[in-house]
């Protein structure tokens, strides 16, 4: 059995009792990085063994790990913040658990993009989820296709490259679409910018970023 758990994406109460429930049964805990799921572990006083798994060792290990829940292992694979598989290393293994008839049970939990939408106050009956934009091979023409598309998007960005993605959407949506800049969710310091993708670009050109950013813009107007 695998299951996939999600923890926080900042405030460590944002865990459900059951996922803390799973965690204390299971044989083996996968972790994108021990040292930040140890810090969760801690806290919450779960005493389980604790294995890498990530996306530099995660084709390396997949058939040993399969072959280990394929004798009755039971894993919880984790990632350093909110749903494995989202951005995050999960699809292989997953995958691999259906092939081979492995049960996989996903818990419901935190996610940044969910709260990121619904704060936003752009429309959210019709979103697509595009993750991360890919860095130099094909971002220009994903984001020609993305200037058609009529539902609310969302993106996850590095504060490092904010300001230049936000350059980018008001060169190929136009500087009035509507936007919001979530950063930082469930923390101390969270912030949520509203506004026209010239305004919020404005904003975030003023001042040193840094967190986690998800960013969602609304759709062309149909």
């Amino acid at each position: 059995m695998l299951y996939i758990i999600p923890t926080p994406i900042g405030n460590l109460k944002d865990i459900t009792l059951r996922a803390l429930e799973v965690l204390k049964e299971v044989d083996l805990i996968l972790a994108e990085d021990t040292r930040t799921t140890s810090v969760l572990l801690n806290h919450y006083q779960v005493e389980k063994p604790i294995t890498p798994n990530h996306q530099h060792n995660e084709h390396k290990i997949l058939q040993h790990l399969v072959d280990q829940l394929k004798a009755g292992k039971k894993m919880a694979l984790l990632t350093d913040a909110g749903t494995p598989g989202i951005s995050d290393p999960g699809f292989l293994l997953i995958r691999e658990c259906i092939k081979n008839d492995i049960t996989v049970e996903t818990l419901p939990g935190a996610t940044a993009f969910v709260p990121a939408l619904v704060n936003s106050g752009l429309p959210s009956n019709r979103f697509c989820f595009e993750g991360f934009l890919p860095l130099k091979k094909g971002r220009q023409t994903l984001l020609k296709q993305l200037a058609e598309e009529e539902r609310t998007m969302i993106f996850y960005e590095s504060p490092f490259r904010l300001v230049k993605t936000l350059q980018e959407f008001i060169q190929y949506f136009g500087e009035e679409r509507l936007c919001s800049v979530a950063r930082e969710l469930t923390k101390k310091f969270e912030e949520n910018k509203r506004g026209t993708l010239k305004e919020v670009h404005d904003y975030f050109l003023q001042k040193a970023v840094k967190g986690e950013i998800v960013i969602v813009v609304d759709g062309k107007a149909s």
